[in-house]
């Protein structure tokens, strides 16, 4: 990995306006980095795949997800009433709650690019005798019954997310990520300097894992890193 490798890994698209040779041919590399958002959506594991969990997780992570936060939780019906109050009045309500609500079930807080749409096309459409013909390497295909035990729940969109999240991991802090010019100042003012003597001596360097000896640089060398005198006075 060399400078646009790691700038694509760490999304940088600005560096500082006084730059040497060297520095603008790093920027050049930059510049082609796409843009990365991070997204969070809600994921359920629900109670007949419970002993599955395992093996659900392990394809959540090989999909590329981080798991934020989990919690295995019992719903109550009315929990599950208010958890689903989007789906009130249609014909499986009643069923989806009692399902819901007859035993325990894992829920994982998610996050990635695109996290959102990526989840719902691991799980898989929502009728697991659909998914087993048109997806049959989804999580619904794979450890899904019918439409209704069809082992996991994903979010929706981006507004049912932000309240599934809330719902279930109510301390949960849901703010939007800075974008646009806010975000590329924060950048200029205080990830790009560091980063850049960083990416620099990462070339001069060339390690045979540059990932790890670029992370053990950042730590080394930043500004945020608390001193330490020399000198302990102990009382």
């Amino acid at each position: 990995m060399c400078a646009w490798s790691a700038g694509r890994y760490f999304g940088i698209y600005e560096l500082p306006k006084k730059m040497s040779e060297e520095q603008m041919k790093i920027k050049e590399q930059f510049m082609v980095a796409p843009r990365i958002h991070v997204e969070r959506t809600l994921a359920l594991i629900k109670p007949d795949v419970l002993h599955k969990a395992d093996e659900i997780e392990d394809i959540i992570l090989r999909s590329g997800f981080h798991i934020v936060q989990k919690m295995k939780v019992h719903l109550s019906p009315e929990k599950c009433s208010d958890f689903y109050s989007e789906q009130y009045g249609k014909m499986f309500f009643p069923s989806l709650t009692a399902y819901m609500s007859s035993g325990p079930i894992i829920a994982l807080e998610l996050a990635r690019h695109d996290a959102i749409n990526i989840w719902r096309q691991v799980m898989g459409p929502s009728n697991s005798l659909d998914a087993k013909k048109t997806h049959p390497e989804s999580i619904r295909a794979i450890y899904g019954t019918d439409d209704l035990r069809n082992a996991v729940h994903g979010s929706y969109c981006l507004t049912s997310a932000e309240r599934e999240i809330r719902f279930i991991f109510p301390e949960a802090s849901i703010e939007p990520m800075p974008i646009g010019q806010v975000a590329m100042d924060y950048l200029e003012r205080f990830v790009n300097p560091t980063l850049l003597s960083g990416l620099i001596n990462l070339c001069k360097q060339k390690p045979s894992d540059p990932y790890i000896w670029l992370a053990d640089w950042l730590l080394k060398h930043s500004p945020n890193r608390p001193t330490v005198d020399d000198e302990t006075i102990y009382d």
